[in-house]
């Protein structure tokens, strides 16, 4: 699926541009990734290797805009994911 507006989303208006360009290129990268490896390349906006972190907020607002044109299936199965990833390595705190 692409997403091509999500850049003009609203919800990134108050967002560092500096993570707003980390998304870009995330993005990027996401359009060659296969569905079932992009869950470790969500994880990496977690602030590694230098880069920004995103705070809980920022994540959810990204997950957010990320998964509003997913069909309904594939909404609830990102959501699953993303509650397991939590689990297994709890959120970033802010």
């Amino acid at each position: 699926m692409e997403f091509q507006n999500w850049k003009q989303d609203p919800r990134l208006r108050s967002m560092d541009p500096d993570k707003i360009k980390q998304m870009e290129q995330l993005a990027d990268q996401a359009r060659n990734t296969p569905q079932d490896k992009l869950l470790p390349l969500l994880m990496s906006l977690r602030g590694s290797n230098g880069s920004p972190q995103f705070s809980t907020s920022e994540m959810d607002t990204l997950f957010s805009i990320l998964t509003d044109q997913m069909p309904p299936a594939q909404k609830r199965q990102a959501e699953m994911l993303r509650m397991l990833s939590r689990q297994m390595g709890g959120a970033n705190k802010s």
